[in-house]
This record gives structure tokens, sequence and C-alpha cells, in this order.
């Protein structure tokens, strides 16, 4: 098990808007291509975005990152108009 250091607590304050929608998805098992096309961004902006979010959160990968920003905001709730039944 990986300790979250008090220090990435501060990285949650400075996700953009953008990359918290991306992270959103990426929780909600979205590929690249799918969020891409959620968010009317291409491909290469995801990837940027997710680049981002895994430097700011010290994050290994996608599924790291996702358990570092929930064990960091527990009230972080993944919108449920993005999860298709």
């Amino acid at each position: 098990m990986r300790v979250i250091k008090s220090d990435t607590k501060g990285s949650l304050m400075k996700l953009s808007p953008k990359e918290h929608n991306v992270l959103t998805l990426i929780a909600c098992g979205f590929t690249d291509k799918e969020v891409a096309l959620k968010l009317n961004i291409s491909i290469r902006t995801v990837q940027s975005h997710i680049a981002s979010i895994l430097l700011k959160l010290k994050a290994r990968n996608r599924v790291n990152a996702v358990v570092v920003y929930m064990h960091l905001n527990p009230k972080w709730k993944i919108a449920e108009r993005y999860v298709v039944v």
C-alpha cells in the first residue's frame, strides 16, 4: 500500500476543471478516445491532461490517480450523467 504524502493534498486544488472532468471519466472506465468524444477535445489533449494529472497527484498510473484522488477527496462523486447503462 502506498502512503499518500501531505504535499499531495495541495495538488488536489491544482487540478484544472478540465483535468477533473478527465479524471472523472477515467474513473467511469472511459478510454482516451471516449473521453475525447465526451469532452469534444483531441485524444492528444486527453493524454496531455492525463500526464498532468499523474504528475500533480504523484500517481503511477490512471488507476492509482483515481485511488489517490478518492483518498484525498472522499466526497468526490463520480457524475452519474457520464455512466452509460
